[in-house]
This record gives C-alpha cells, sequence and structure tokens, in this order.
C-alpha cells in the first residue's frame, strides 16, 4: 500500500446510503472508484446502531458503537485507512434528536420499566405533568393494534418472562413493554416463591426504583427462574395472566394499572400522545440533548471517532427538532475543536459541521450557529429556479387550474393541510401548546379563554412561513428574523379574528417572544419550546409531505427545500445568491439528489423543459384528459392524473424497453410512486385509511396507459414528446452538475447521481446503485465530445465531474476562496446563458452554462447547439491564453456558445497553467 497522503481540505462530498447492499466494506472497496472522480470526502448516512433491518438508520437504538450490521468499528477502521491512503475523508451523520421506541433500546426500555425513578427519565422529551390524570407520571404507549379493553379480551397481550434480564415483559405482536420490578413481589407470592426472592423484591418495592436492590432482586430471580421449581413457577405466573377467560384478563388489566406507561390504541397517539415524536412518528422519541448529560451520552462515541481521526466531520439531522440549536452548535463546534489538537498528524485540520436545515428564500443560517453551512437544499432550489422559464408560468396556471376544484393556489393548500394536521395528526401538541400557554399568560396576570387561544393560535399557525423561530434556544442570539416571521404570522392572522381573539394574540406573541437575556419565568420557556417544537413538524408534513403531493402545476419544482409557487428565479437573483454564499457560508455543502428527494435531478432536469413549451404541454395534457377516459372510472380524478403524466415524462428510460421484464419494472416503480403520493396528498386515500377502491381504480389506469396493446397511440406520443425533450433535460442536468462544482461551497455527489439520475422518491431513489458500471465507465478516456455522442449512458455527466473535480484538486483555492464575478450577458439570445469568473491570484476560471436549452435545438445524438446563437460575454478576453477543461476552446472567448458544439464551457486563464493541468 502506498504511503498515506495528508487530506487537503474538503473540496468534494459523495453521500453514500448504508444498509441494504452496502457495508463499510463495500464502501471501502469503492473508495478508489471515488478517488479517481475527485471525491475528497465520503459522507456516510448514519451509522450506529439501529433498529434490526433498518434501511436507513435514522433510527438510532445505541450511540456507543458502528453497528456490527454494517461491519462494526474494524470495518470503519479499514475504511478510514483505505481513505487516507487516497488523501481522502470522511464525514458522517449524526442523529441527535431522537431514537427508536424500540425494545433494542436500552435507554428506552430502562423509562419503560422504571418510570419517572429512571436515570433516563429525563433524557427523552415527555411531558410527566400532563393534565390527563391517567397520563400524569406516565408514558403513553399507543402501539396495540386495537383498543386496550378489545386487546385485552381478544388475548391479543401476553405476558412473559425475559430470562436474560431478569423482567417480566408484555407481548404483543412484535412489541415489548416490561414490568416494573417493584410490583413483581405479588406475581412471586402466588406462586409461594422462596422466602428470600419474595424479601429482595419487598424491599426494591420500598426503594421505589433502580439501584443495587434492584440488581440484587433481579438475580436472586435468575437463579431461581432458571431451577426446575423457578420455571414451573414462572409459567405459572404467566399462565394465570395469559390464560382463556375473564379471571386472567382481569388480573392481566390489574397488572398493566401499576406500570409507569398505559397501552393505547395506535389511532390515539395523535390527541393523547405525552412524549415528543420525530414528526408525527410514533417509533421514534425525541431526545432532550440540550441537556449536557444527554448530549455527552449520544455524541461520546463520536468525539471518540474524530479524535482517532476516523472521521472527519458530522452532518447534523433535523437541527430544528433541538430544542437550543444554537447552544447545541456551540456546544458541538467546542468539543470538536477541543478534540482537534489531539488527532493524527494524518487526520484533516479542524471539522466540519454541516446542519440539516430548510431556508426560506430570504431566510439565513443563525449567525449564532458556529457551522460550514446548510446541507445544500438552499442551492438545490437555487439551481433548479433558475433554469426554468418563467415565460411558461401562464399556460401551466391554465393547465392547473383546469383539473378540478382542488387545483388550488399553493397557500390556500398548504393552510388548509396544516388545518388538517393540526386536527388529525398534531392534536395533543397543540392543545398542550394551549396549555402551556395558558399557564405562562396567568403567570403574567393575562387571562384568555381558552376558545380565544385556540382560534388565535390555530390562525397564527396558518399563516406562520418559516420552520421555527429560536426564541427557545438557551444562547443569546439575534432574534431580528424571528420577530420579523412572528409579525409576518400576525399581520396574515389578524385579519381573521375577533377582538378577543386578537387580544388572545397580542398576548401569547409576548410568550413566544420573551428572551433567555431577559429572564423570562421557566412557564414562559416551556411554551416557546413547545410553539417551536410544533411550527417545525407543521411546516415539513405541510408542504413537503402533503401540499406536494396535491399541487402539480409543475413537479420539478416540487422539491425539498423548495417553494412550488415560485416558478423561477432571475440569472441576477442566482448570482446574488452565489455571492452571498460566498462571503457568509463558502464550505456549505451544494446538493441537486439527496436521499430525501421527491424525484431524480434528471428527471427535474426533463421537467424543467416543459416550462420553455408551456403552451404546447397544455394542448398535449388536454388531449390526454380526453383521450385517456380517467374520468370514465373510479380514479384518478385530474390532480392526480396530471401528477402521474409528468411523473412519466420525468422517469421515462432514454433507451427503448429491452423487453417486457424491463417495461414491468418501469411499471412498478410508477406504481409504487403512485400509492405513495395519493397516500400523502392525502385527498381520496391516506396511510391510516386507505380507500384501497380509489388505490386500484388510479393503479389499474396507470397499468393500462402502460400496456402497449391498450394504449398504443398514447405511448407513441409520450415516446415522442420524451424523444424531443430528452436532449434539452439533459442539457438541463448537465448544466445545474456545471454550476454545482464551479459555484462557491462543496459540490455533494447523491450516490449513482454521476450517470443519468430518474428517480422517484423513496425508496425508489435508495436503490443500490451499479457502482461496477460507473467503475468501467469511468475507465474510458475520450475527448467530453466523445463522451457527449454517446450522452444518453451517462459517461457524459461523469466525464464533466471527473474532469472539473480533478481541476478542483489541483487548484482548490480557488474553489474555496476565490472570487465570484458575475458576467454580463449582451445579444437576443442573452437569456440563454448563465455567466461567471472565480479568481484567485492569476488564476481566472470562466464557466458560461446553459440555460433554456429547448431553443437552443440541441442535437439529438450529440447535445450540439443546432443554431447559431445571438449571445456575448461582456468582457475583455483580448490577449489571454485560456485553456478548456470542456471540449474545444471557442474561436472568440466573448462568443462561448457555438453552433455544433456542446454549450457548456469551461475555461481557465492562467500564464503559466498548461505544463501544470492534469484533466
Amino acid at each position: 500500500m502506498p504511503e498515506p497522503v495528508v487530506p487537503s481540505l474538503i473540496r468534494a462530498t459523495a453521500r453514500l446510503q448504508f444498509r441494504g447492499r452496502m457495508t463499510l466494506d463495500d464502501a471501502t472497496a469503492l473508495v478508489p472508484q471515488f478517488a479517481r472522480l475527485g471525491i475528497s470526502h465520503l459522507y456516510a448516512s448514519p451509522l450506529l446502531v439501529a433498529c434490526p433491518g433498518s434501511t436507513h438508520g435514522y433510527d438510532t437504538v445505541a450511540y456507543d458503537r458502528i453497528d456490527p450490521a454494517l461491519g462494526g468499528e474494524i470495518a470503519l477502521m479499514n475504511l478510514s485507512s483505505r481513505l487516507h491512503a487516497h488523501g481522502m475523508g470522511l464525514l458522517l451523520d449524526i442523529v441527535p434528536n431522537h431514537m427508536a421506541t424500540d425494545d433494542h433500546n436500552p435507554w428506552w426500555m430502562d423509562v419503560l420499566t422504571w418510570g419517572r425513578a429512571s436515570p433516563h427519565a429525563d433524557w427523552f422529551d415527555i411531558d410527566w405533568t400532563v393534565p390527563d390524570p391517567d397520563l400524569r407520571g406516565r408514558v403513553l404507549l399507543p402501539f396495540l393494534d386495537r383498543p386496550l379493553a378489545e386487546a385485552l379480551a381478544a388475548g391479543a397481550l401476553a405476558m412473559q418472562y425475559d430470562v436474560p434480564s431478569g423482567l417480566f415483559f408484555i407481548h404483543h405482536h412484535s412489541h415489548r413493554f416490561p414490568l416494573c420490578p417493584t410490583g413483581y413481589g405479588g406475581l412471586l407470592a402466588a406462586v409461594r416463591a422462596p422466602g428470600q426472592v419474595l424479601a429482595n423484591f419487598t424491599t426494591l418495592a420500598m426503594r421505589g426504583g433502580p439501584g443495587a436492590e434492584a440488581q440484587v432482586a433481579l438475580s436472586a430471580l435468575r437463579q431461581w427462574a432458571a431451577t426446575a421449581e423457578g420455571r414451573s413457577a414462572i409459567a405459572r405466573i404467566t399462565n394465570l395472566h395469559n390464560a382463556a377467560g375473564n379471571a386472567a384478563r382481569t388480573r392481566l388489566a390489574a397488572v398493566l394499572e401499576h406500570q409507569p406507561w398505559r397501552l393505547a390504541w395506535w389511532r390515539t397517539a395523535a390527541t393523547r400522545i405525552n412524549w415528543r415524536r420525530f414528526f408525527d412518528i410514533t417509533g421514534l422519541v425525541s431526545l432532550s440533548v440540550e441537556r449536557e448529560s444527554v448530549f455527552d451520552a449520544v455524541h461520546a462515541y463520536v468525539f471518540s471517532l474524530y479524535r482517532r481521526g476516523l472521521i472527519d466531520g458530522v452532518r447534523v439531522d433535523h437541527i430544528d427538532g433541538l430544542s437550543a440549536p444554537a447552544a447545541y452548535c456551540q456546544r458541538l463546534r467546542e468539543r470538536l475543536g477541543r478534540l482537534s489538537r489531539l488527532r493524527p498528524d494524518s487526520a484533516l485540520p479542524g471539522a466540519v459541521i454541516y446542519v440539516e436545515k430548510i431556508l426560506l428564500p430570504d431566510e439565513q443560517l443563525p449567525a449564532a450557529w458556529p457551522v460550514d453551512g446548510t446541507t445544500g437544499y438552499d442551492f438545490m432550489d437555487q439551481v433548479a429556479a433558475v433554469l426554468h422559464d418563467p415565460a411558461g408560468a401562464d399556460a401551466l396556471e391554465r393547465l392547473w387550474a383546469a383539473c378540478d376544484g382542488d387545483a388550488q393556489a399553493l397557500e390556500p393548500m398548504v393552510r388548509t393541510a396544516r388545518a388538517h394536521l393540526l386536527d388529525h395528526s398534531f392534536a395533543a401538541e397543540f392543545n398542550r401548546l394551549v396549555s402551556l400557554l395558558d399557564a405562562a399568560l396567568r403567570h403574567r396576570g393575562d387571562i384568555c379563554k381558552t376558545d380565544d387561544m385556540q382560534a388565535a393560535l390555530k390562525t397564527l399557525l396558518m399563516h406562520f412561513r418559516p420552520y421555527r423561530t429560536y426564541f427557545g434556544d438557551e444562547a443569546v442570539q439575534d432574534h431580528t428574523a424571528d420577530v420579523t416571521a412572528l409579525n409576518a404570522a400576525r399581520a396574515a392572522a389578524m385579519p381573521c379574528l375577533d377582538q378577543d381573539q386578537g387580544r388572545a394574540l397580542e398576548n401569547m406573541m409576548r410568550v413566544m417572544s420573551a428572551r433567555p437575556e431577559h429572564a423570562p419565568p421557566v412557564c414562559v420557556r416551556r411554551a416557546q419550546q413547545a410553539f417551536e417544537h410544533l411550527t417545525a413538524p407543521l411546516a415539513a408534513k405541510s408542504l413537503e409531505d402533503t401540499a406536494f403531493y396535491r399541487y402539480g402545476r409543475l413537479l420539478s419544482r416540487n422539491e425539498v427545500g423548495a417553494d412550488p409557487g415560485t416558478l423561477s428565479m432571475p440569472v441576477a437573483g442566482f448570482h446574488a445568491c452565489c455571492a452571498d454564499r460566498l462571503r457568509h457560508y463558502p464550505d456549505a455543502l451544494l446538493a441537486t439528489a439527496t436521499h430525501d428527494h421527491k424525484r431524480g435531478e434528471d428527471a427535474r432536469a426533463r421537467l424543467m423543459v416543459l416550462s420553455e413549451m408551456a403552451g404546447e404541454w397544455e394542448t398535449t395534457v388536454q388531449g390526454w384528459f380526453v383521450g385517456n377516459g380517467a374520468t370514465d372510472t373510479a380514479g384518478p380524478d385530474r390532480v392526480d392524473e396530471i401528477m402521474l403524466y409528468q411523473t412519466l415524462v420525468g422517469a421515462w428510460p432514454l433507451e427503448p424497453f429491452a423487453n417486457g421484464t424491463a417495461r414491468q419494472h418501469f411499471r412498478d416503480r410508477i406504481l409504487g410512486w403512485q400509492t405513495k403520493a395519493l397516500r400523502e396528498a392525502k385527498r381520496h386515500t391516506g396511510w391510516i385509511d386507505p380507500d384501497v377502491a380509489y388505490e386500484d381504480a388510479c393503479a389499474a389506469f396507470a397499468t393500462r396507459l402502460l400496456d402497449p396493446a391498450i394504449s398504443g397511440d398514447f405511448l407513441h406520443q409520450m415516446e415522442s414528446l420524451v424523444a424531443r425533450i430528452a436532449p434539452a433535460g439533459a442539457l438541463n442536468g448537465l448544466s445545474q452538475t456545471l454550476l454545482r462544482l464551479t459555484t462557491p461551497g462543496v459540490p455533494d455527489l447523491y450516490q449513482g447521481c454521476d450517470l443519468w439520475d430518474f428517480s422517484l422518491v423513496d425508496p425508489d431513489n435508495r436503490t443500490p446503485p451499479d457502482f461496477l458500471h460507473r467503475a468501467a465507465l469511468l475507465e474510458q478516456s475520450t475527448r467530453f465530445s466523445a463522451a457527449a455522442a454517446t450522452w444518453r449512458t451517462g459517461r457524459v455527466k461523469q466525464d464533466l465531474i471527473r474532469r472539473i473535480l480533478s481541476f478542483r484538486q489541483q487548484y482548490p483555492d480557488l474553489f474555496a476562496r476565490g472570487t465570484y464575478e458575475p458576467v454580463t450577458l449582451n445579444g437576443p439570445d442573452r437569456d440563454h446563458a448563465i455567466a461567471f469568473i472565480r479568481r484567485h491570484g492569476p488564476l481566472r476560471l470562466l464557466v458560461v452554462a446553459p440555460r433554456l436549452p429547448l431553443a437552443m435545438r440541441p442535437g439529438a445524438d450529440t447535445l450540439a447547439l443546432g443554431r447559431e446563437m445571438g449571445l456575448s460575454l461582456a468582457m475583455s478576453a483580448e490577449g489571454a491564453q485560456w485553456h478548456s477543461l470542456l471540449g474545444d476552446v471557442p474561436q472568440r472567448i466573448t462568443r462561448p456558445f457555438e453552433r455544433g458544439n456542446v454549450p457548456l464551457v469551461c475555461l481557465i486563464h492562467d500564464a503559466d497553467i498548461s505544463g501544470r493541468l492534469k484533466i
């Protein structure tokens, strides 16, 4: 093995989704391939121990080790060693916000075992003082498949003894819930257990919680249970509670009554839950990571990995789920900085911290967060918006309005979704917030009617746009943006309220905007945090997980981090975003695909083309509405139908189906997307109460459309449309790739996206890529124009990435700290390009990316321009020697797009570069 290369600072990341068919050993084998591509850091999905069979790793059950299912720490050490040998590093996705409510989670199980006496009782965000007397001091467990009384009557609950732990459990399908040992004395006395065993549990009942007495009692029970007498007695205990008949059911109900938890039907979670979940997922419980003891326990092993040089930075999942994000980031930065001095010499200097954060277009990361930037959703929105044609808005709006009554504008659609979610998913959280606000107001001497508070608060939540405010944070910081957001929501809400409701809102606003440096009482702080813990999931669920599946004007804008109501962004706006990122977060990640995207980056790029031919698209779809006869069946309606057509256009393969199996595979992917889309929309069907008849009708319609024997005319039209727009879609895909690689920030490559990405929403977008195929293509060395001549293979995209990343590797400072200088475009075709210069010392990089490429008439086989372009750069290039990273140098630098050439320009100027440039 060659001598390890000391890694340089982060230049480009490659995101890998572990689990499934990707282990740490698999990733180790891929390191040379990523090094060849020009990647500086692998970017790993969560690697710590997750639920058995987890497909994503965000359902953590233990923070103290690498998941053995992935190969454990030894495999991570091998990966790290291979990365270091290639001068590369590793970023780790960490999940400090929540854990799985799974019996493999020892912290959670300890809370269920001992209740408030558990040392982990305050590690989770549990409301032990909920007004409901049945839940006060207890944890609601809404995991039953039916109401508790029915579960007892049906024998769906069973008591079993677990030998390794010495605990009794209640089993219900795959769930098991521990019985508190303080009550074991009564169970054991009924079968005349040995006196010392009974005495031990009598003492434990007096102590009321875990400790040495508990260990002694459980150890004695395990020993006795291992004897023939003990096994027989344990069997009698379980039979007394599991046998058929009312007597056993009554005994079991009595045992349940004395537990530190309450079993409940899963449907009651929305109205009764007394602990904070990740969004509305009852399988994930939120941590109180703002507590230093919890922070230390969650991060100790991650810090050990960093100190030993096994990882080089972190990506923090769902930062807005934390109670105190600024305090968390400051603590995280301080700890990593302190450990940096202890790292091996071969490790990267410093530590990068990225946060998963959804930003509004006019929103900035809080300055109090000492992080390197976001994970790139903001760039994904910006680069997509600038590549859409604003001229298509009117025709797209007409087509959308023609669908049916549900084809509304986005904003009222989101408000409707928020109201539904507050009533059906977050009712418990909303009611708790009202209760906390009421307590805070009473502390201030302000008394408001509950009805007025509820009406005012619900209306405010309908109009609150960002994910959250940060008044509840523990760090002193600038709250100007928070005040602006609250005031905007209040201004929108007030016209909808009567006088008493308006007064209630004003009073609540004063509570929600109190600052920690003004020492507000604890009741105020709790109300603030409850508000901020509600607005974040409400924003995500109403837009990304509901409206994105209801609003179908143009699906290329329905993407995480984007505002689908904004079709496009002017080039000047894109330049402003890039310049702002260079000033504030020059090392922020730039993404165009993620494990959470709604459709692949190149599917979106193809759909962008429809904005250039919106009138023709309108006519085509209206013809399909008439010809395909969806209204003659039980489904889909027009909204679901137009979304299906767009999904087909975006995902349609570049090559004809090789055989019936390939066609069936495509159909299955579409049907999987369709079912998820229909349920997420929650219009006709949903996850909680699926309307099987409607879903089946929609599936039958899609299946009929994709059957050549039935829908030959439609398929011919679809294939013809895709064939016509696919070259322009490919240029859009290459354009956003070029911009991701060259604008300020660190380009992130999602797994497999070095070739075309026409994936759909998860789980489709998490399908393991064919890395062997990609490796073989990567070894093919040709001119860029030759790669473009076989563009359908995707190698042109891979070659573009390799060429630019290779140059970044040779000249990292140009991209890390070089200037960003927009170049003015002149001529009648000036809207068809985005141009800028990056400058560092004597080195200049000129980038010209295509925009609105359909009118450029790209060649069907070569992507080359099919006409002369009236476009010139307002810059002086006389006497300068330029070198091209992509294809030939234009004959005139100021007229970069030449007929017959692929319209992607990346030129270098440096008097001494010709002998050093290696691409």
